[in-house]
């Protein structure tokens, strides 16, 4: 059964951290890879970071302020967003996809989590 439960969204000021939170169930952690996306609103959804068992990858947008990471002992991704902006304000989601070794592309992924919100004011 797929399941994912996120966490860790909120209201922020700018410069701010906040690290989201992704349990997720031991099948659906076994996949080839997973990520964060996010959607501020009247945009489309768009990849933010990626992870397999080996590497991480990250968009031009977040790199050196957002990490990502996994705990297998807990099937949970993480995403510590540091240094944040008004411009990081979206809907954060995590998925899970397969056949890859990474992907953020939307269209790569299987699953999806419900999300949760992040706003960053200025």
């Amino acid at each position: 059964q797929v399941q994912f439960l996120e966490s860790g969204g909120g209201s922020v000021q700018a410069g701010e951290s906040l690290r989201l939170s992704c349990v997720v169930s031991e099948v659906t952690f076994r996949s080839d890879f997973m990520g964060w996306f996010r959607q501020p609103p009247g945009h489309w959804r768009e990849g933010v970071a990626s992870i397999n068992t080996k590497s991480a990858f990250y968009a031009d947008s977040v790199k050196g302020r957002f990490t990502i990471s996994r705990d297998n002992t807990k099937n949970t991704i993480y995403l510590q967003m540091n240094s944040l902006k008004p411009e990081d304000t979206a809907m954060y989601y995590c998925a899970s996809g397969y056949g890859r070794d990474f992907s953020l592309s939307p269209a790569d992924y299987s699953y999806w989590g419900q999300g949760t919100q992040v706003t960053v004011s200025s």
